[in-house]
């Protein structure tokens, strides 16, 4: 009896919930990257950095973010390869199997870690999810495109897309009726025909291209050429992530306990509403620029809309409240005003106080700003960073009296109509589109707008002359790349101001 009750329990005890064992004895192991694409299928297992994953994730996201801005200024299918090419190359490169290049490993772990973290930031919300959908799919068009056609094939043929191949026998038996689906004439068809990679599905499948005449239609069959095999290609890999993205959002209660990636995955989803440039420390110094408090006033010309409303504020009432003065000195901090200089430019714009005053109440936190005084770690970091359009946008909306926040955001359109003619701008075609940003919230497509419309002339040259990289053209997401950039192209050729930026 006793034995017979030993081995009862034995087994019980063996009898373990599986729910509190799926995760006990994970196998992590590397993952093979055979080709360039993926459907991201698999979750990654191997271990990486916090590091990593914070800046891996923050490269994917700027290159989304930089997509999206190409589709909301319509540009076309070749503008956008050409304007992205030079900025997946720095931020999310992802060669060939045929380059035999020595990163290729490194690349599409990266390529393949930053995808399914920002899955995780994105999954929260039905809108972040679709967003995300829809940039990623820009994206894997974009390399689906780019790749080298035998690699690209290879790559279709693992998806088990239940397409049947089109052997070598049928193409020759129907090479005249498939030859006029991709436009040969009578000399070159069998050769084109036979060079290229054929597939036959339902023709319920492609309505779009039996439409367009883009098929051959036999038997309830389509025989669809390869380079139209693309639609199919993405119409499934979009379903797949939207499927995908609903079960993620299913599981992300359990990271809620998870104190190390929450605030990332926080940071990052708030950054789709306009990516955070403070990691490319974009804000720095022009040189060449004279950045003296006497000289501020001539500055202006170059700032975006939330400082020169700042400045406009100073100006009529010889006074800001503290997070308008905190933003306006941070932006000075970051255009190149020394510490010496600020000083002298907010206490000649505080003209109505005494300096009494202006000792007691304002001097000390404008040295705060800067680092010099203050025994926390912001000091040993020299000091706040200039606000980025994404915390602007997203912390401290101002009250009644503050003049701080993005007018794009905070303002009523008649008052940021109001403010825009002030500035000199009265197109009607820009204030329209401005009216349509503010609507679909995209606040800091709107000021790119109006920085577009100011400096069309010296953008139009940049680009003919090459004189700016596409990445120093890139959608402007913070305050300092706008001045600087406006300020570069402004005093293009001028000998003592360099192009770097």
């Amino acid at each position: 009896m006793i034995r017979q009750d030993f081995h009862r329990d034995a087994k019980r005890r063996n009898v373990v919930d599986h729910r509190k064992t799926q995760f006990a004895a994970p196998s992590y192991q590397d993952t093979q990257y055979p080709h360039r694409l993926s459907f991201y299928s698999t979750p990654p297992t191997a271990d990486i950095t916090l590091e990593q994953f914070e800046q891996w994730a923050i490269d994917r996201l700027r290159i989304l973010a930089e997509l999206e801005a190409c589709s909301f200024r319509n540009k076309t299918p070749a503008e956008t390869a050409a304007h992205m090419k030079p900025l997946l190359d720095k931020h999310l490169p992802l060669d060939a199997s045929s380059s035999n290049h020595s990163q290729l490993h490194a690349q599409r772990q990266k390529d393949h870690y930053s995808h399914f973290i920002l899955r995780l930031a994105f999954a929260s919300t039905e809108d972040l999810r679709r967003r995300f959908t829809r940039v990623e799919t820009q994206l894997f068009r974009l390399r689906f495109q780019a790749d080298d056609s035998r690699e690209r094939a290879a790559f279709v043929r693992t998806l088990n897309l239940n397409w049947d191949p089109v052997s070598d026998e049928e193409k020759r038996r129907l090479a005249p009726q498939l030859a006029s689906t991709i436009g040969f004439g009578h000399g070159k068809r069998a050769q084109h025909v036979m060079d290229e990679d054929w597939c036959k599905v339902d023709w319920m499948r492609v309505p779009d291209l039996i439409e367009s005449r883009k098929v051959f239609v036999r038997m309830g069959k389509a025989y669809v050429p390869g380079r139209e095999q693309q639609s199919m290609v993405l119409n499934e890999y979009t379903g797949r992530l939207e499927r995908a993205l609903e079960l993620t959002a299913r599981a992300l209660p359990r990271l809620d306990e998870d104190d190390r990636l929450n605030p990332i995955l926080n940071h990052l989803s708030k950054n789709f509403i306009a990516p955070d440039a403070s990691y490319t420390g974009s804000g720095a110094a022009i040189e060449g620029a004279e950045m003296t408090a006497r000289n501020v006033d001539k500055l202006t010309q170059h700032y975006p809309l939330c400082m020169s409303h700042l400045h406009r504020t100073l100006r009529r009432d010889a006074h800001l409240k503290h997070y308008g003065r905190l933003q306006y000195t941070l932006f000075l901090k970051g255009i190149g005003l020394n510490l010496e200089e600020c000083l002298v430019f907010w206490r000649s714009s505080f003209n109505k106080i005494t300096d009494d005053t202006f000792n007691k109440e304002y001097r000390y936190n404008v040295r705060h700003a800067y680092g010099d005084v203050g025994g926390d770690s912001n000091r040993r970091g020299g000091g706040y960073s200039p606000f980025s359009c994404q915390k602007i946008l997203t912390e401290h909306a101002p009250g009644p009296g503050e003049a701080h926040g993005c007018p794009y955001r905070h303002f009523s359109m008649d008052n940021l109509s109001t403010l825009l003619r002030a500035t000199g701008i009265n197109d009607r075609a820009v204030l329209q589109g401005v009216h349509e940003d503010k609507e679909k919230q995209k606040f800091h497509m709107a000021c790119n707008r109006v920085f577009e419309h100011v400096h069309k002339t010296e953008l139009r040259r940049a680009r003919d002359d090459g004189i700016m990289t596409a990445a120093q053209l890139e959608t402007i997401v913070h305050p300092n790349e706008y001045f600087k950039r406006s300020y570069l192209l402004k005093n293009m050729g001028k000998a003592d101001v360099k192009m770097e930026g």
